[in-house]
């Protein structure tokens, strides 16, 4: 039977709501399409929802109560029902009360780029240390972040959650409520630059997560960064004693010593304190080697064991959309497609490229970039699109089809030969790709969330059998 969660007492003392019935949860729910029974239902009210509209159906799908602000239309008024004044507001009172009565460590991630995939790898190798719970999806905002700490299990000893902003002000009440032992920040790039000046006001936003952090707790920075004595000087000025810093620098205290980086995984040896680590990951790429040092660095900090943590590395899987990848399989042949539709930024995109510069192709087979518009970037937009043929050369892409306005940009400076193709939005655009894909090709995609280039991909897989479920991962 799976323990409880949270007990009606609990919620109605952490919110200081109107209770009706006694009940326990084994989980907490804002979406009845996802909801699971025995869930509590929180009817959170949103600027294009209101959650009181689906607590019937929250119910009927077996949520044990519902937490409200007002008894909805049609709800019998003598169900199990928690009312406050404000549900999100309630939500919070209960993040901060599964905060308090945690013994786990908390690790919290933030960064221009890596931090979801980096938060999933920290699940990945702590949970063969200790019972680890992280932050599902990008639950990482004023609403997502909340409902992740109030999902906390009891029991668990770590706890790994994302902290996200688009906007300065936006972390600090994140990292308050979350109170990290461990606060890392992957990297600072000029991503979400629409809503800033420059990048050191976007190193500044970020450094807000270190307002939450609880004393003694460890920041963890990336050295190759060049926010990176930006970021130590804040973090010196709050008072953070424990600095903890990863990258190729000779004076990093996580440094790079040697890195091997293949078509399907990197090989690293590492330096930490007196210990020299060797290890493998099994996803490519220089980002990744620097991201394992910071994963380390977070391991070592929440007290784990950074030697089975590396080992762990070995095991770890790309997400949905972050650089999965499979062969589909065509009447003659099949070609190799990496799915990194999820989001896309300058650097990640030279990220990407330069994996698929790496990745081996079949007899005539050629490198094939599919980009979408790279978004919130602001008066750049078009030179920072324009900038990616650089990596588009030094990977040696043979094939580059775009869409979106400030790809098109982009598309219009590379010489002919590379010039795949051009669509106003990913749906115009995917044919086009499938009619150019040929035995033994490479295909990367990739583009903004907005740009919607999952489109792309699930045209892509239709031309065979694969799922990407059952895909070789080689990012």
């Amino acid at each position: 039977m799976t323990a409880a969660l949270w007990t009606s007492h609990e919620v109605q003392v952490a919110t200081a709501g109107k209770l009706a019935g006694e009940w326990s949860a084994t989980g907490v729910s804002i979406d009845s399409r996802t909801l699971m029974p025995g869930d509590l239902f929180i009817a959170i009210e949103g600027p294009n929802f209101d959650g009181h509209k689906f607590v019937d159906d929250a119910l009927s799908k077996g949520a044990v109560a519902a937490l409200v602000s007002q008894v909805p239309d049609g709800v019998d008024p003598k169900a199990n029902l928690l009312i406050v004044d404000n549900t999100l507001y309630a939500l919070e009172k209960m993040a901060s009360a599964s905060r308090a009565r945690t013994s786990a460590k908390v690790i919290a991630v933030t960064g221009s780029v890596g931090k979801t995939s980096v938060k999933e790898a920290l699940k990945h190798v702590l949970s063969d240390q200790g019972e680890t719970y992280a932050t599902e999806g990008s639950l990482n905002n004023h609403w997502g972040l909340p409902l992740s700490l109030a999902r906390l299990p009891r029991t668990a000893k770590y706890g790994v959650f994302e902290l996200g902003m688009n906007h300065p002000g936006e972390i600090e009440p994140l990292t308050k409520l979350t109170r990290p032992h461990v606060a890392l920040i992957t990297t600072i790039e000029a991503v979400h630059s629409a809503h800033f000046k420059s990048i050191e006001e976007i190193a500044d936003a970020k450094a807000e997560i270190f307002y939450g952090l609880e004393p003694d707790g460890t920041a963890i920075l990336n050295q190759d960064n060049s926010q990176f004595a930006h970021l130590h000087m804040k973090a010196k000025s709050l008072g953070i004693k424990n600095l903890v810093s990863f990258g190729s620098s000779e004076n990093a205290d996580l440094k790079i010593i040697n890195f091997k980086v293949d078509a399907d995984y990197s090989n690293v040896t590492a330096q930490f304190e007196e210990d020299e680590l060797q290890y493998r990951i099994s996803i490519p790429g220089y980002h990744w080697v620097l991201n394992s040092l910071g994963i380390l660095g977070g391991v070592a900090a929440a007290g784990g064991d950074t030697v089975a943590a590396a080992i762990a590395l070995s095991q770890l899987s790309p997400m949905k959309g972050r650089g999965q990848s499979c062969e589909v399989h065509l009447k003659d042949g099949a070609f190799t497609l990496i799915d990194d539709s999820y989001n896309a930024s300058p650097v990640s995109v030279a990220a990407s490229l330069a994996v698929l510069g790496r990745v081996h192709l079949g007899v005539n087979g050629r490198r094939i970039a599919v980009l979408g518009d790279m978004l919130e970037l602001g008066a750049d937009s078009i030179r920072r699109h324009e900038e990616l043929s650089t990596p588009l050369r030094e990977n040696k892409i043979d094939l580059v089809f775009t869409t979106g306005a400030d790809m098109e940009s982009l598309s219009n400076i590379l010489p002919k030969d590379m010039q795949g193709g051009h669509a106003g939005n990913s749906e115009k655009l995917a044919p086009i790709v499938q009619n150019a894909i040929r035995s033994g090709d490479a295909v990367s995609v990739k583009g903004s969330a907005g740009s919607k280039m999952s489109v792309v991909v699930q045209t892509l897989l239709a031309m065979g059998k694969n799922s990407m479920s059952a895909a070789r991962h080689v990012i």
